[in-house]
């Protein structure tokens, strides 16, 4: 039995007692009992949080990706709102006297384990800030849905930093949000002594399989409905770097990709004989309701994850580019408006860390050497965030 950061809160909240704290969390941080954090914060004796941080989407998940959510008092829960993700990137960041008159911030967000999820972000910004400003920080920890043994992907080059890349991490980076904290925390040189991680208990750094009896998956943002949708994130994030569809618009984000152009049965046939592990390539028609080509039936493939403990859910998503590239080059053209306040990178540059993979497929450049060389990146990784690490591992494999 899992149990999270926040039900080991609850079980014992006598530290809360009259201390006035805000919160950054979402409808998706939830009790085992199914309550939304706020009702059972307010319903014990912490009492209800004295202002409310939320992240991108807000705290509901209603806002589509890249739209502000803008600061509001909640109507449910009449609290004071705080939006984290608003209309430039000085509203990423907390504006000077918004943590006034906290002694407290409490974290709960459900990350998904990959660089470009943006709560991670939001969340380590935030904890600094707040340190910054005396207020105590209790990371309130949840399960990493893709497992905490493997990592997958080169470190994000310097000059390379966005909202969807901030850290220098691989792709697939195996921790959780507590863990990704602590680290930014050890490289950044913090006081940690005012940073605590309210651990989770019955996690051995699996992937947890859909929930159960402690925790349980619920959607953390629109377009991350189930756990196969982060499972194959990781990889299909790259399409929105494109013209491409990524399923936006329809019930499988991120599972359903393609074009109205595009040959999607030549496409399965190409990913199904690169042999990845598995992963399973099915032709597909879709046709979204909103965003990219909405209202038009697009052709393409739908990714079906076979076997989750080997699955490279990242290299997937750039074999997938790879194979589009061959087979119809003129239907992937990258993405020209600016991608989370950046106008002057290409998305793709942002998305991967770098522009090696770019400049190698426009090029006729050796991808292969590429993703070859992921390998250095992965094993530095590995030692450096070991200290940062609060869980055991369930294996010796990465």
């Amino acid at each position: 039995m899992i149990a999270t950061g926040l039900d080991r809160l609850l079980a014992d909240p006598s530290a809360l007692r009259g201390r006035p704290y805000g919160l950054l969390a979402h409808a998706a941080a939830a009790s085992s009992s199914q309550r939304t954090i706020v009702d059972a914060l307010s319903g014990c004796a912490a009492g209800a949080p004295r202002r409310l941080f939320s992240p991108e989407h807000g705290f509901w998940a209603v806002e589509q990706d890249m739209v502000p959510s803008g600061d509001e008092h909640d109507s449910f829960f009449a609290i004071p709102t705080v939006s984290l993700y608003g209309s430039s990137a000085a509203s990423l960041r907390p504006a000077a006297g918004a943590l006034d008159g906290l002694e407290l911030l409490l974290v709960d967000l459900q990350d998904i384990g990959n660089r470009v999820y943006t709560y991670a972000a939001t969340a380590v910004w935030m904890a600094e800030a707040a340190l910054a400003s005396g207020v105590e920080v209790w990371i309130l920890d949840r399960p990493n849905p893709l497992g905490g043994d493997r990592v997958e992907g080169s470190l994000r080059r310097s000059g390379f930093e966005s909202f969807v890349s901030a850290f220098s991490l691989p792709m697939r980076h195996g921790l959780t949000l507590g863990e990704l904290v602590r680290l930014e925390a050890r490289r950044q040189r913090w006081d940690e002594a005012g940073l605590r991680v309210v651990e989770l208990e019955g996690w051995r750094r699996e992937p947890p399989n859909g929930g159960g009896p402690g925790w349980r998956w619920r959607s953390p943002s629109p377009n991350m409905p189930t756990l196969a949708t982060a499972w194959v994130f990781p990889g299909s994030v790259l399409i929105e770097a494109t013209e491409l569809s990524e399923g936006r618009g329809t019930t499988r984000p991120f599972e359903l990709i393609g074009a109205p152009e595009l040959p999607g049965v030549e496409l399965a046939r190409r990913m199904n004989e690169r042999g990845l592990p598995g992963v399973a390539y099915l032709p597909v028609q879709f046709r979204p309701q909103f965003q990219k080509h909405a209202g038009a039936v697009c052709r393409g493939v739908e990714i079906v994850v076979t076997d989750e403990a080997v699955f490279p859910t990242y290299r997937a998503g750039v074999e997938l580019l790879r194979a589009i590239h061959e087979l119809a080059p003129e239907t992937l053209r990258w993405r020209a408006a600016p991608y989370e306040f950046v106008a002057d990178r290409p998305a793709i540059d942002l998305l991967t860390g770098g522009d090696d993979f770019r400049t190698r497929l426009e090029g006729g450049g050796d991808v292969g050497a590429w993703i070859a060389g992921w390998r250095d990146d992965e094993e530095a990784f590995l030692e450096e965030r070991a200290p940062a690490l609060l869980y055991p591992a369930r294996s010796a494999a990465r």
